[in-house]
């Protein structure tokens, strides 16, 4: 039971993005006239494969957590050059990744990120226009007794309009930024018969468990919405409202990391492949419609992290490229080497570090302690 429910809509997920992400960097490589050997889900021994009319490899690894395309001219699945691309004849050189011009090996590399935004907001928008996005009104139903919200001086009927500046157009909306917060002071703009009020609040901030046993810091204003409505939106709008949850996801990650750096949010949040395998079983529980904004949720989280800028990953390939726009010529092999050397280290510390974190709440570490205390 365990297989059904958490292992094969884990592998489900992971192939998705996996598949996207890499048909991205593929389809721009081949529109850029760049051989392409393999297009791998997965690392290590092949399960199942076959090959095409252009000679690409087609395959599915024993190892699921990752895939990679292999151009030609590449050493290995990092990208890294092989040893005779500097004497390659005409001909393979006009097939060859590292011949290509500046702009087309960053188009090539930047296309698999975009394909996970692209994804996101094709799932995002098909959820919005068949199912209905939450478009609860931002009006206060109830107020929470000893509060922030009864502090600051909301009432019942207030219709919030405003926050920090940013425009309310639904209580979802309220629910994220106080969320993105925590217990930073919140500048509220009210309507109130036919008025403007502005008020001040402070979420209150408090330690709960959510439902698979995770300790989280939870943010509240204490105000309850007038019920919770789903609002379906035609092609265009839900194209439209689906963008603007891509960007509203990214945003939010990017402060919740800058948080997590600057020490107001704790790290416990972070979560590596097992807690994935925990959420994509309880997500998949909830129906199709919560599998997919699952999926897209995690296909922008795939698309940002490979955009930073860590030597191994697609944004330290794209600033190395722009240190080649800046001097006129690529960077000296000693400094790309140990430049992929640091990244690869601090790719693996952020995967033991979220693994960690992943056995630590789902009682593992516990369970180890147990046996030998």
């Amino acid at each position: 039971m365990n297989l059904v429910d958490y292992l094969l809509p884990f592998l489900l997920v992971l192939t998705v993005l996996i598949f996207v992400h890499e048909l991205g960097h593929y389809w721009v490589a081949k529109r850029c006239g760049v051989k392409v050997e393999t297009f791998s889900i997965g690392f290590g021994r092949e399960l199942v494969g076959w090959t095409d009319k252009s000679g690409t490899r087609w395959k599915i690894a024993w190892l699921p957590l990752g895939g990679y395309v292999k151009m030609f001219g590449d050493a290995d699945a990092a990208s890294t050059p092989a040893e005779g691309v500097k004497t390659m004849s005409a001909d393979e050189r006009a097939v060859s990744f590292f011949h290509k011009t500046l702009r087309q090996r960053a188009a090539i590399v930047a296309a698999g990120p975009a394909a996970n935004f692209l994804l996101a907001i094709v799932l995002f928008a098909g959820v919005f226009a068949f199912v209905g996005q939450p478009f609860t009104p931002a009006r206060v139903g109830g107020i929470v007794e000893g509060s922030a919200a009864e502090r600051a001086g909301l009432q019942p009927g207030d219709m919030i309009v405003e926050i920090n500046g940013s425009r309310i157009e639904r209580f979802e909306d309220i629910q994220r930024i106080v969320q993105l917060n925590l217990d930073r002071r919140l500048d509220l703009a009210v309507e109130r018969d036919g008025r403007r009020v502005t008020l001040e609040a402070t979420p209150v901030v408090t330690q709960e468990t959510d439902r698979m046993g995770n300790p989280v810091r939870v943010a509240r204003l204490g105000i309850r919405g007038q019920g919770v409505a789903f609002k379906r939106h035609g092609p265009g709008e839900a194209v439209w409202r689906g963008t603007l949850e891509v960007w509203n996801q990214t945003a939010g990650t990017l402060k919740a990391l800058g948080q997590m750096i600057a020490g107001s949010r704790g790290t416990e949040e972070l979560g590596g492949p097992i807690r994935i395998a925990q959420m994509s079983g309880e997500v998949a529980q909830g129906g199709w419609a919560s599998l997919i904004v699952f999926i897209a949720v995690l296909s922008v989280n795939l698309g940002l992290i490979n955009l930073f800028p860590i030597p191994m990953l697609d944004g330290g390939h794209l600033l190395l490229y722009g240190a080649e726009a800046v001097r006129g010529k690529p960077l000296p092999e000693k400094a790309v080497d140990y430049g992929f050397r640091i990244g690869f280290a601090l790719v693996i510390t952020l995967m033991i570090f979220a693994t960690w974190n992943d056995l630590v709440h789902t009682g593992a570490v516990r369970f180890l302690v147990g046996l030998v205390s």
